[in-house]
Formats: structure tokens, C-alpha cells, sequence
């Protein structure tokens, strides 16, 4: 399948237009003021350092010297040596891919050896070239760590926020879309199966998560501008805790109702009044990560909170109801139903503000922080 392009966000335009804006100052500088015979070198290198984080723009470009260095010294000295050009290719490039490969950089070993390529290539390999092709990078470089933190220097706190909002809202679709099938009887295997890889989906998002979470930290640092830009608040990482417990509830909950639809297995299909209640349940926890989703976004007062214990407290009657339905039961309807009782209940625990009782009022909260 093609891979669709899609539309740009402020900060891919951002980072486009300073990357492109470093490499016409660096031209400027060395190729137009200079007159630098390797004067390619500096927009080269400044478009290539525009990166994410003023610190990984440092970091890349303290790799990129390295192995630019290396691989035109190695080049150099191979042609001095040898006198000839394909023999000082049999020299220099083995030894440079060997280098880029084991030497700590990333993607920035792939540099010597095609730094090392073009010196031998085009024959730059002289003492003036070597001079003017590592001061001219140099040059880039700078300008590209310049413009990446002077002009508008990335920080990453939005991303945070937004993918932490995300996932109470993600919680509650999917909680409410399985309430109603359950509740209205409107579900098989495959509705079921379509359940359970939603689930899968809220683990992946938390790994977006925490991802996101370590660009935010590295752009603020060697960040000079870092306090002239918005910072938007973001939860604290024992947020991302509580809500990988509920996606991991989530997942095991949708698994077993996969399997009491599912002709391959054993599970019978729980009585219909007690999908009912199971339905009611899962409909009013949806109501709760509404109102979590609600309080991370907009901030927390007290029509949000009463809403959310109104949500949980609604959630623990239906659960109640629910393992009023355990007895009496055979065997192997009680092992499905007290499956599905189990991580309902557990799935409330997870959802409790501090592990505290259904009716009682969460601790309040800063903006941004979320109840849990």
C-alpha cells in the first residue's frame, strides 16, 4: 500500500523553513561573502543540523565534525600515500565504513566513508582542500545550531499533553462502544476481536507516550529560548501508570469476552441480565474517563469532579448487581462471568482516585494534572 502524504503540522513547517533558512545564511556566508572554494560544505551541513532539539543539533553536529574529519584525513592521507586514486580508495574506504560502523554515532557514521568517497572522487584531497572542506562544515554547523536556537527553538510539551488527553478520551470510546454492544446484545466474535485490538491500540499510544515524554525533556536542554516559548502543562509520569493499568484491564476484559464468542473456546456466554449489568458498567467507567479527559484538558472544578464520582459510584451499584449473578451459576458459565466480575472489578480499583472509595471526593489537583 502507498503511503499517503498528509498535511503538515506547525511544527514540520517550522523546522522546514529554518532548515532551508540556515543553509541560505550559510551559503551567504561562505559561498556568496567568502567566496569559499568548498563552500557547499556549509549549507550542507546547516540544513542537516536543523533537528528536533537544540541538543540533539549539538550532539549531531559534535558526530558529524567527528566523522567528516576523520573520513577526509583517512582520504587524504590514503592519496598521499599511495599517489593514485583507486588505490587510495582501497585503503580509505574500508577503514572509514568500519569506523562509521563502530564508532558511538548513529546514523552519522554513514559520513566518513562518504565524505572520504567524495574527497577521493573529485580530487580534493590537498592541504588547502582538507582545510577548506572542515572549515566550511564547521562553519555550517554553526549556523544550523544558531538558527535551531535562536529562531524559534523546538519544544515538545504540546505533543506530551496532547497524547496524555488522549488516552482517558481513547479509553472512554472504547469502553462505551463496548457498554452498548454488550448492554444491547449487539456483539460477536468479530465486533469482540475488533474490541480487543483497540485495546492493543491504547498500549501503543502509551509507548507514543513515552516517547514523546523524552523529546520534551531533551528540548529544554541547552535550550536558550526555552523560557520564551508556551510551555503547556503535562501530567506527571504516575499519570502514564495509572492509565497503562487501565489499558492492560482493558485488553484482558476484551479478551475474555473474544473468547465467550468464540467457537474455538470452552467460555459459554454469560446470562443475559448479567451482560446487562456488565454493559452498565463499562458505560458509566466510560463516564469517568470522560471526566478524567475533561479535567486534564480544561482544568479541575467541582462539576467535574461530582460528575466523575457520580460516573464511579454508578460504576460500583452495576458491579454489585453483577456478582449477584454468581450464584447459583454451572461451572463453566461461573468461570466466564467471574472472569468478566474480576477485571470489571479491578478495572474500578485502577480507575480510583488514590485507591479511594467510590463516593469519596479525589484529592484535588492542578490543571493539568489529572484525578488519579
Amino acid at each position: 500500500m502507498t503511503p499517503r502524504l498528509h498535511r503538515p503540522d506547525t511544527y514540520q513547517v517550522t523546522q522546514s523553513l529554518k532548515a532551508a533558512a540556515a543553509a541560505i545564511v550559510a551559503w551567504a556566508l561562505t559561498g556568496w561573502w567568502l567566496t569559499a572554494p568548498m563552500a557547499l560544505m556549509a549549507p550542507w551541513a546547516a540544513v542537516a543540523l536543523v533537528l528536533g532539539t537544540v541538543y540533539r543539533s549539538v550532539r549531531t553536529a559534535t558526530q558529524l565534525l567527528l566523522m567528516i574529519t576523520a573520513g577526509t584525513l583517512l582520504a587524504a592521507g590514503a592519496a598521499a600515500l599511495t599517489g593514485d586514486t583507486m588505490a587510495a580508495m582501497v585503503i580509505a574506504l574500508p577503514l572509514t565504513v568500519l569506523l562509521g560502523n563502530l564508532a558511538p554515532v548513529g546514523g552519522q557514521g554513514l559520513y566518513a566513508p562518504t565524505t572520504a568517497l567524495f574527497v577521493l572522487a573529485y580530487g580534493s584531497y590537498s592541504l588547502p582542500a582538507v582545510g577548506h572542506r572542515l572549515l566550511e562544515t564547521a562553519v555550517g554547523a554553526a549556523v544550523g545550531i544558531a538558527v535551531n536556537a535562536v529562531v524559534l527553538p523546538p519544544v515538545h510539551s504540546l505533543q506530551v499533553s496532547r497524547l496524555a488527553c488522549a488516552l482517558p478520551r481513547d479509553c472512554a470510546e472504547l469502553l462505551r462502544d463496548m457498554g452498548d454492544g454488550i448492554r444491547e446484545r449487539e456483539y460477536d466474535a468479530q465486533r469482540a476481536e475488533h474490541w480487543h485490538r483497540s485495546a492493543q491500540d491504547l498500549l501503543a499510544a502509551l509507548s507514543e507516550l513515552h516517547v514523546a515524554r523524552g523529546w520534551n525533556t531533551e528540548s529544554f536542554r541547552l535550550n536558550p529560548g526555552h523560557r520564551l516559548r508556551r510551555r503547556t502543562p503535562a501530567p506527571s509520569t504516575s499519570w502514564d501508570i495509572v492509565w497503562a493499568r487501565v489499558a492492560n484491564r482493558l485488553l484482558a476484559l476484551t479478551l475474555t469476552l473474544w473468547e465467550t464468542t468464540s467457537e474455538q473456546r470452552g467460555l459459554p456466554l454469560p446470562p443475559h441480565r448479567a451482560l446487562a449489568d456488565v454493559g452498565r458498567l463499562l458505560s458509566a467507567a466510560a463516564d469517568v474517563c470522560s471526566a478524567d479527559e475533561a479535567i486534564m484538558a480544561h482544568g479541575a472544578d467541582e462539576e467535574r469532579y461530582d460528575r466523575r464520582n457520580d460516573a464511579l459510584a454508578a460504576a460500583h451499584r452495576a458491579l454489585a448487581d453483577l456478582k449477584e449473578h454468581l450464584h447459583g451459576q454451572r461451572p463453566e458459565v461461573g468461570a466466564a462471568l467471574g472472569s468478566l466480575t474480576a477485571d470489571c472489578q479491578a478495572l474500578l480499583d485502577d480507575l480510583a482516585p488514590d485507591g479511594a472509595d467510590a463516593g469519596a471526593p479525589p484529592a484535588r489537583v492542578r490543571r493539568g494534572e489529572g484525578p488519579l
